[in-house]
């Protein structure tokens, strides 16, 4: 201190700390002379002194014109010191640094006109201080006084043109404090960190390319800023950068990809399009790289192709096709099962189209990589069963043809068959909306006899005969009016005469005996008449109900579509098709004479021709009782071809139809038990939540009219009633 003193006049120290400013100024080139004279004898130890005074008398005086006379004193110093300024930076600049945090603005102002001045004679010497002069102009470039943001934007473009020209200048310790500066959300230093990224990159000998993963969120968060400037100035950044890499050979394409993925799921939509852009580049130059991330990068892809905004579908989409087209092998990292669970969760997406991408998926990656997909079925199995729910067909469509193609194999064939079932039981509705269409495709894509029979095959077992016998009826309309199951009826009408019909006809008789008229409608096709009418003769009062009304009228509307065209032209010849008339006859008498089923039928009846009876029955024909001819041949039993088989009218083709007859009537003594069962059950419950019983008039079990009458009751036929 005595050394400073005995150098500095008491007048100059006096003027330093003066409120005027041209005082301090005067001052200040009176403190470079005399250390410009230091300089010159070599007295180093005297400038020491003069900067340690300047520092501890000044600069940290708590008093502000003090601290402004220090800051500007140390600047003079520098300079009267010129090209020896370096050796005594580790005094000068800590001190200027340390008055960028002062309180008092004007100090802060001082602070950045002394640094600028030190800069401009010291020039890369101080690249020393870099990381500090950075952070200290980062705080300065968002300060409350526009004139301290003024002076530090003239010495920022100052450091900035001197790290530029340096040889000294580490980018390896000055990227960590980047990556902590780029979470700041001040539009100001948001500006202030773009400006230098895009400056450094534009520095030839500086690899900013290779630390792109440290700042690369940053820039991304700034692409939604509120500043349309700081957008423009980050997209153009980015946008360099994506230059960049098409055109190196050397890029980390792993570590970009993971923060690509979060950014493709950003609320704003810029940052979407951007981010889908950088991840469609990437599938295109990324090769070998990406096959690690291609999960995480599906992941992002699928919600952006039902994207509201048009231009990111369509990136969304083109970059999916360019990553689908990728075949990647299992053994090189490529993760089959965090596809799928991709895929998988992708399957519950709000979105259509995202939906059916995810499926496309699990259909390419089964046959890519079937093996593997099997392994992880237990994983997708119920997911892709729940999505035959879905609202939407072509979804549904596609979910049937994964589960074609996994049950290719016999064990998932059942498996697939008997979710299936399981999946129909527990939700009605997706039968009723669903229910064709899923068992129709199925019997494309896996053969329509493998599909019934093994259907039949589980529901003849069924334990809920209620679903057994919906199911079966609708499985009965779908084999009756389908088109894809034409072959399949055509095998069914050759059951009299060759093997294939007859062993399909009985797999498929033992479940479709839950419902009565399925086991008619399945005679009917098979043109087993006969047996038909016997069915029919076997039908008791509580089988003829309302619903089976309503099948019963949807058989006879069927029976006047092409289909049975077959069935209309036998009855040109009612002397060979004996049975089929006493089989139509039968039909129509469970009829209510009033309903339009009992018209149709009636109708198609009257037009029977008579003449093609033989003598005998053209005689009784001319009666006008064409019945009770069919009924005086019920005593013979008479083949379907019309000729009289006196041997064994039970046993045709192998078939024994009395014990056909048989299984039909106890599954339908099954049925009356178990609807008994349920009737009692809910009187029971009903009776007990009856706290006061009301007084019912009596009426006579003679009355009730919404029972059916049996076949043996005394009514005439017609009038029956539901």
């Amino acid at each position: 201190m005595a050394d400073a003193l005995s150098v500095m006049p008491a007048a100059v120290l006096r003027n330093l700390s003066d409120k005027l400013y041209e005082k301090r100024k005067n001052a200040a080139l009176e403190v470079e002379g005399i250390v410009k004279q230091l300089a010159s004898s070599g007295d180093h130890e005297k400038i020491s002194a003069v900067i340690n005074l300047l520092t501890t008398e000044f600069t940290y005086s708590p008093q502000a014109n003090h601290r402004k006379g220090g800051l500007i004193g140390l600047a003079a110093a520098t300079v009267g010191l010129t090209s020896e300024a370096a050796q005594h930076l580790e005094q000068i600049v800590p001190p200027v640094l340390n008055s960028f945090s002062d309180q008092d603005s004007r100090v802060r102002y001082y602070a950045c006109e002394a640094l600028y001045n030190i800069a401009k004679v010291v020039r890369g010497d101080f690249i020393i201080f870099f990381n500090q002069i950075f952070d200290a102009l980062c705080k300065l470039s968002a300060d409350s006084d526009p004139n301290v943001q003024s002076a530090a934007h003239l010495l920022d473009r100052l450091v900035k043109d001197i790290v530029t020209e340096s040889d000294q200048f580490s980018i390896e310790e000055f990227i960590p404090l980047l990556r902590e500066r780029m979470n700041v959300l001040n539009p100001y230093v948001r500006q202030f960190l773009v400006g230098w990224i895009t400056v450094l990159d534009s520095v030839p000998d500086i690899d900013m390319l290779g630390f792109l993963p440290d700042f690369l969120d940053g820039l991304f968060n700034m692409l939604s800023d509120s500043s349309h400037e700081i957008r423009q100035q980050a997209d153009s950044a980015l946008s360099e950068f994506l230059q960049e890499i098409k055109n190196s050979q050397s890029v980390d394409y792993g570590r970009m990809a993971e923060i690509l993925v979060q950014r493709a799921a950003s609320p704003d939509e810029f940052t979407r399009l951007t981010a889908i852009t950088w991840i469609n580049e990437f599938v295109k130059l990324g090769g070998d790289q990406l096959v690690p991330y291609y999960a995480d990068i599906l992941g992002a892809i699928l919600p952006c192709i039902s994207d509201k905004e048009e231009k990111i579908r369509v990136v969304a989409r083109e970059t999916n096709e360019e990553l689908r087209a990728i075949k990647a092998d299992p053994a090189e990292a490529f993760d089959v099962g965090a596809i799928l669970s991709i895929a998988r969760r992708q399957l519950d997406s709000e979105w259509e189209a995202t939906r059916i991408e995810a499926l496309h998926w699990i259909s390419t990656l089964l046959n890519r990589h079937r093996s593997e997909v099997l392994c992880f079925l237990n994983d997708i199995f119920d997911t892709l069963l729940r999505a035959l729910s879905d609202p939407s067909d072509e979804v549904v469509l596609l979910v049937l043809d994964i589960h074609a193609c996994i049950a290719q194999d016999p064990l998932h064939f059942r498996q697939l068959v008997v979710f299936l079932v399981h999946k129909f039981r527990v939700d009605h509705s997706l039968l009723e909306r669903r229910g064709a269409l899923v068992i129709r495709r199925l019997c494309v894509l896996l053969g329509a006899e493998r599909v019934y029979r093994e259907l039949s095959n589980i529901l003849e077992g069924e334990a809920d005969l209620d679903f057994a016998c919906t199911m079966v009826q609708a499985l009965n309309l779908i084999l009756l009016t389908s088109s894809e199951l034409s072959e399949l009826r055509e095998v069914l009408k050759q059951s009299l005469v060759n093997t294939a019909g007859k062993d399909l006809f009985v797999s498929l008789y033992a479940s479709w005996c839950h419902s009565p008229m399925a086991i008619i409608s399945l005679c009917l096709l098979a043109q087993m008449y006969q047996h038909a009418s016997a069915v029919i003769q076997s039908l008791v009062e509580e089988d003829i109900n309302v619903k089976f009304l309503v099948q019963l009228d949807k058989l006879i509307r069927l029976l006047e579509t092409p289909i049975f065209a077959y069935l209309r032209l036998q009855l040109l010849e009612p002397g060979r098709y004996i049975w089929l008339l006493k089989a139509l006859y039968g039909l129509l008498m469970l009829l209510p004479q009033q309903s339009a089923a009992f018209k149709i039928l009636r109708t198609r009846l009257k037009t029977v021709p008579s003449y093609s009876f033989n003598g005998d029955q053209l005689k009784r024909a001319s009666s006008g009782n064409l019945y009770s001819q069919i009924l005086h041949h019920s005593g013979s039993q008479i083949a379907e071809d019309g000729d009289v088989n006196q041997d064994n009218g039970n046993l045709q083709n192998g078939i024994n139809f009395a014990s056909r007859l048989q299984q039909f009537e106890q599954m339908q003594r099954q049925h009356r038990m178990h609807a008994k069962s349920q009737a009692q059950s809910r009187n029971s419950s009903t009776s007990l939540l009856k706290d006061v019983p009301k007084a019912e008039p009596w009426v006579p079990p003679t009355s009730d009219t919404n029972r059916l009458p049996s076949r043996s009751s005394r009514r005439g036929p017609g009038q029956l009633h539901a």
